[in-house]
């Protein structure tokens, strides 16, 4: 994915400054007027945006708590270690395209550089086997203070998507130093709260749960990114995220649980931006 990122900004940058080139020849050798690079720059009021892209996580240690009244049981695992599966690395060309770790971004420039999003991470959460499990609490009505294998003893997973709904405020920061006549780099930075819609799949000590899709809890988000587009309408976009999210209510073999973790995010999109109307018009009625 890196290698084939750095080959289109190589291609579209040289392609763009011979373009640039050619054009400042012209404009010299017929005392053509410089073209306003002004007009050029993407992301201005009235515009759309669409990306798709895939993604890779990293999650912070957190604590499981597990409450199933009717067994007595009301206990917390403790710094629990989770890791993401991508997909991407080795089902890209084998699998349907939304089975990887993937993301969809829907946003609209409601004024020059500033923008609302509705912002979408299919992220799969997975407890990781094999490590030190830490148990406080209450099990069959006794006290436990333990430490155990993770030997298939927490089987717990948002596997099918920990989903992050996310709706930002976006901001765009043009660089007039890159910006050609088909070319434009600016920085993105987004900002969001949201909800998440997890696939819920666990097993405690040898139980299953039903398998579903529910809501999850809320979750904060920020992210900055790189946006570079190209003839106006074609972009690519690299993306550092962090989100916030506080689960409760998932289901478990005959309870619940609630967690809540930290994520760190690198995105790469490739998007479609369009301008719908003139703003130059719209200005001069």
């Amino acid at each position: 994915m890196k290698a084939i990122f750095r080959v289109v900004l190589a291609i579209g940058i040289l392609c763009n400054a011979a373009y640039a080139q050619n054009n400042a020849a012209s404009g010299q050798a017929g005392n053509l007027p410089v073209p306003n690079l002004q007009n050029n720059y993407e992301g201005r009021q009235g515009g759309w945006w669409f990306s798709w892209g895939y993604n890779k996580e990293w999650y912070t240690h957190s604590d499981i708590h597990i409450k199933q009244p009717s067994l007595g049981n009301d206990y917390v695992f403790k710094s629990v270690f989770a890791e993401d599966k991508p997909g991407w690395n080795n089902e890209l060309f084998h699998s349907a395209f939304t089975i990887p770790q993937y993301n969809y971004r829907i946003g609209h420039w409601f004024k020059d550089n500033w923008g609302i999003e509705l912002n979408f991470d299919h992220t799969k959460y997975q407890v990781a086997q094999m490590q030190a499990l830490h148990v406080v609490g209450t099990q069959n009505g006794h006290h436990v203070d333990q430490y155990m294998l993770n030997d298939s003893i927490l089987v717990y997973q948002l596997n099918n998507g920990a989903n992050f709904f996310l709706f930002n405020l976006v901001h765009r920061v043009q660089i007039p130093k890159l910006n050609y006549p088909n070319f434009n780099t600016s920085f993105i930075w987004k900002a969001g709260v949201g909800f998440m819609v997890p696939h819920v799949q666990n097993t405690l000590y040898g139980k299953d749960n039903d398998p579903h899709f529910q809501f999850g809890g809320l979750d904060a988000g920020f992210e900055a990114a790189m946006r570079f587009t190209f003839y106006k309408f074609i972009y690519l976009e690299y993306t550092n995220k962090v989100v916030y999210t506080n689960y409760w209510g998932l289901k478990v073999y005959d309870g619940t649980a609630r967690q809540s973790f930290g994520t760190y995010e690198m995105i790469l999109n490739l998007g479609l931006s369009l301008q719908l109307g003139h703003p130059e018009k719209k200005k001069k009625a």
